[in-house]
């Protein structure tokens, strides 16, 4: 035992003097990359130094770096001991662009010398991750990459289209977050991601590996003009944790040996910048040959229908009579058509409804219009059935459905008047019956009584004041009328009101802590208000178009922005980090706020 003791005293005196290998200092790096893969540059000294001095990477952007770990070994070789020590200096390096490119030399003293290390050239060649079915996506590396996948790549003009991000891993990534949404100029878009904030996780074998995916985000897009539009990359970023071995030496070590890959692996958190890569749509345009004149827009799969309350009544009295579009496709942009009714039929603003269905498979759900109508005549009348027309994309065809016509008998009210007008239909089927004439009384003996009315200053100011009255009846009706037919005028005046009772919803749902109908609704409101205010049908809606039409209504650019911002924030609100209450609740604010702004300078 004292032998063994005095042995390992006598090895631990010859280590200083023991002679170490010839000092290298040398890069180890791949040799082929992909332009936006994310890859390992490591500076390895064999022998102790200090003073390390990074490079200057030009074509290449730094991740994370320099990791700096050191690892030594013993060897015992026919009696003979010899250490050495094993520095190493990592980086994580984005390939930024196309090319060969040298990867430049370190620095480091050893011995109070300064040495170089070795230099490797790089290839970097364009990205080939393309997934099948069109999709586009920029590999970030084998361990973590983001893909985006459109469900066609070549669409009508108002078909919708589904956009799918999703992103590939194998090690382990936290904190995902949006750093930059797409602004999908030329499209109209809804997002229809349904994950609660929680992003569901499944398996899948792609490219021979293993790997986790989760989808991020689910968009559809409906192009709003023909021709070659181009999707912008959205770009997130991540934390991995990425596996680093230390190097080994060649000969038999009992000590590595020994404790394996647990002394051999270390693990470092690196942050990952990934965006899709772009991805051109080829819109075509509708077919104008055999264009139904009662088409509209309605692009998708589609039925039509009408339902009335009842169709005998008498006058003066309300009946309901609605119209109900039902199916696949633009549900939210779509125009209902509007019905003709008789001349003597009152009728108010139609109710208009939307019940949409968003989900991975698209937009579907059913829009009603709902009219309240008020014959002033009795009489029989006829509404005549409705045309709706739609462009179904899956057969390349125009198809038109008609609603039912109806029927109406008006019988005459008590209060309807006392010229017995029954209309059945047109001027030249106005009649007057009844008795125009009665019989005369006679009466024997006429004479005033009292003073009369007639004739008297008193009948004069009355008469005079039902004329007045009259004509200012008859100004306040014109002007209603007038306001009435004016849609745009209407809706000038009713986009607050409608805002207003979006932003009561939305708060109703961040009471309960509902994000997805939170942000539906918020958005809604946004796009609502200023869809309406500035007079933009909802199918020409944009970034770009909101931001033209602002500026032109002499709107200043601080509050112009500001609305921007708030329509993105709620695009990608629910996956940012933080917490999910406050967020809906700023977002609840702001949306106030800049509606109040755009409505004092609108």
């Amino acid at each position: 035992m004292k032998k063994f003791g005095v042995l390992v005293v006598l090895l631990m005196t010859l280590f200083p003097l023991m002679a170490q290998d010839e000092v290298s200092f040398k890069v180890i790096c791949k040799k082929q990359v992909v332009v936006g893969e994310q890859f390992q540059v490591s500076y390895e000294l064999s022998g102790d130094g200090k003073n390390f001095e990074a490079p200057n990477f030009v074509n290449f952007e730094i991740i994370s770096g320099p990791f700096h770990s050191t690892s030594s070994s013993i060897q015992i070789i026919n009696g003979s001991a010899s250490k050495t020590t094993t520095l190493t200096y990592s980086y994580y390096l984005r390939a930024l662009k196309e090319g060969e490119f040298t990867i430049p030399a370190a620095t480091i003293t050893v011995n109070k010398k300064k040495v170089k290390s070795t230099t490797t050239t790089v290839t970097v060649s364009k990205s080939s991750n393309v997934a099948s079915g069109g999709s586009g996506s920029a590999s970030v590396g084998d361990e973590v990459f983001l893909e985006a996948t459109p469900n066609k790549k070549t669409a009508y003009l108002g078909e919708q289209i589904m956009l799918t991000y999703k992103i590939y891993y194998n090690i382990p990534i936290s904190n995902l977050s949006i750093s930059k949404a797409p602004s999908y100029s030329g499209f109209w878009t809804k997002d229809v991601t349904d994950n609660n904030g929680v992003l569901q996780q499944s398996s899948i074998v792609k490219n021979g590996q293993q790997y986790h995916v989760a989808t991020i985000q689910e968009i559809v897009l409906i192009p709003q003009k023909a021709g070659t539009l181009t999707i912008d990359p959205l770009d997130i970023t991540c934390v991995a944790q990425i596996r680093t071995e230390r190097q080994r030496q060649q000969g038999y070590d009992p000590f590595e040996n020994f404790f394996g890959d647990v002394m051999g692996t270390s693990y470092t958190n690196v942050k990952k910048d990934m965006k899709s890569q772009p991805i051109d749509i080829e819109v075509k345009a509708l077919p104008t040959s055999e264009k139904p004149a009662s088409f509209t827009g309605a692009v998708g799969q589609f039925t039509f229908s009408s339902r009335i309350d009842k169709t005998e009544m008498k006058s003066n009295d309300a009946f309901t009579i609605t119209y109900t579009v039902s199916g696949k496709g633009n549900i939210d942009l779509l125009d209902i058509p509007r019905p003709v009714f008789p001349p003597d039929f009152e009728v108010y603003d139609p109710k208009i409804t939307t019940n949409a269905k968003n989900n991975s498979y698209g937009i579907s759900g059913t829009k009603t219009a709902e009219y309240v109508v008020i014959p002033r005549v009795s009489g029989d009348f006829t509404i005549n059935p409705m045309e709706f027309s739609y462009f179904d994309p899956a057969k390349s065809k125009y198809t038109t459905l008609t609603s039912d016509g109806y029927e109406l008998h008006v019988e005459r009210s008590a209060n309807e008047g006392s010229t017995g007008i029954i209309y059945a239909g047109g001027q030249e089927a106005i009649k007057v019956v009844g008795n125009d004439i009665t019989h005369i009384k006679a009466i024997a003996d006429l004479h005033r009584s009292g003073m009369l009315l007639f004739a008297s200053p008193l009948y004069f100011i009355i008469l005079a004041a039902m004329i007045a009255l009259f004509a200012i009846a008859m100004i306040l009706h014109k002007k209603i009328n007038k306001f009435n037919q004016n849609q745009v005028l209407v809706r000038n005046r009713k986009a607050t009101k409608i805002a207003k009772k979006r932003l009561k919803n939305a708060y109703s749902y961040l009471k309960i802590k509902d994000q997805n109908h939170f942000y539906e609704e918020l958005s809604q409101a946004l796009w609502g208000y200023i869809s309406d205010k500035l007079n933009i049908s909802r199918s020409q809606l944009s970034m770009d178009t909101v931001r033209e039409m602002m500026s032109s209504k002499n709107v200043p650019e601080d509050i112009v922005n500001q609305f921007i911002d708030l329509l993105n924030s709620c695009e990608f609100a629910r996956f940012a980090p933080g917490d999910p209450d406050k967020k809906m609740d700023d977002l609840y604010q702001k949306g106030i706020e800049v509606i109040t702004k755009a409505e004092k300078n609108l």
